[in-house]
């Protein structure tokens, strides 16, 4: 499966899935411009991009920023030439019961979740449209498939990017272009640190006991790693799956069966 001659984009590219997934396209041939909240993380991945051989960029851009990622997208295309692939990876996520969440919770995690993955796609768009073909792929969560009460505003952010990229498939469709949701589980990176000690305070349990209690539900029988979705990322990434729009495609070790 080759990604010669593609040029990406990847956002929240600093650490988890999305440096997985920068370095699995750089290891398939494509070059791949990476952004973060956190310019040195950005920078760090991109370090790692090059030793691999491939060209690349990287910057600080806040994707709930629409003028940002936007003028990323337009430096990509000005350097590269073109833009084939987007991932929009960044997001966030809150531990919070329901009852509590306030603005404040509610507009940051729909700004970053929901919005940075409207402006991504957007901003690619703008180009894959005018060359007629590209690849959006935006990185939702098994989250968005049932609710969770300590979470709420989560899963309903990552239900909004399972629906508003069938919305971009349909939109883009006639101009070659594609776009896919992908839908993580629980994979072993920052974030589930984070809701492995965050569940376990409210719930009484010691850090780790979260974890070891999911771990019990996946069939698979371990946890997930960050390249168990950036390998799936790169597929639809493909030429091979240029005929592939419009769905989500669930990566849990089987713990959610459609």
């Amino acid at each position: 499966m080759s990604l010669q001659g593609k040029i990406a984009i990847v956002t929240g590219a600093g650490r988890g899935i999305g440096k997985a997934t920068a370095l699995r396209l750089a290891r398939g041939g494509a070059d791949v411009a990476v952004v973060d909240i956190d310019a040195s993380s950005a920078e760090d991945t991109a370090r790692e991009v090059q030793a691999i051989g491939r060209r690349t960029l990287a910057q600080r851009v806040d994707v709930t920023q629409r003028s940002e990622i936007s003028a990323f997208a337009d430096q990509v295309v000005d350097q590269f030439g073109h833009l084939d692939v987007m991932v929009a990876n960044a997001g966030i996520v809150q531990v919070k019961f329901w009852l509590e969440l306030d603005d404040v919770d509610l507009d940051r995690m729909f700004a970053v979740n929901i919005k940075g993955v409207i402006y991504s796609g957007q901003a690619a768009a703008r180009h894959m449209m005018g060359q007629r073909s590209g690849r959006i792929i935006n990185i939702a969560s098994v989250a968005a498939k049932f609710g969770r009460p300590l979470y709420l505003h989560y899963g309903a952010s990552k239900a909004a990017v399972v629906n508003l990229t069938r919305a971009e498939a349909y939109n883009l469709a006639a101009y070659g272009v594609t776009a896919n949701s992908v839908c993580p589980g629980i994979v072993d990176t920052k974030m589930w640190e984070y809701l492995d000690e965050a569940l376990g305070r409210i719930e009484g349990r010691p850090k780790g006991e979260t974890i070891k209690q999911r771990l019990t539900t996946i069939p698979m029988g371990r946890l997930e790693v960050p390249e168990d979705v950036a390998g799936v990322v790169a597929f639809l990434a493909s030429d091979e799956a240029g005929y592939i729009t419009g769905q989500s495609v669930i990566v849990d070790g089987g713990t959610f069966m459609e």
